[in-house]
């Protein structure tokens, strides 16, 4: 397994193009890894509670639109 000082070391050897493609490959998998969170707490029931919130918000009309 490599340490955190090497990896840094190799990014800082990429060219411009390989580091392109690695800023979009990490880009990727925080999403990729935030959507899977979402899901979870979303099945956990974790945003039960505002989006019960949002909705009485909205029954009561208080919302603006743009």
């Amino acid at each position: 397994m490599l340490t955190l000082e090497q990896i840094e070391s190799a990014i800082l050897q990429l060219s411009p193009n390989e580091y392109e493609k690695l800023i979009q490959w990490f880009a990727d998998l925080d999403y990729q890894r935030w959507d899977e969170q979402l899901e979870k707490d979303i099945a956990d029931g974790k945003l039960e509670a505002l989006a019960q919130e949002a909705i009485a918000e909205f029954e009561a009309r208080n919302y603006r639109t743009i």
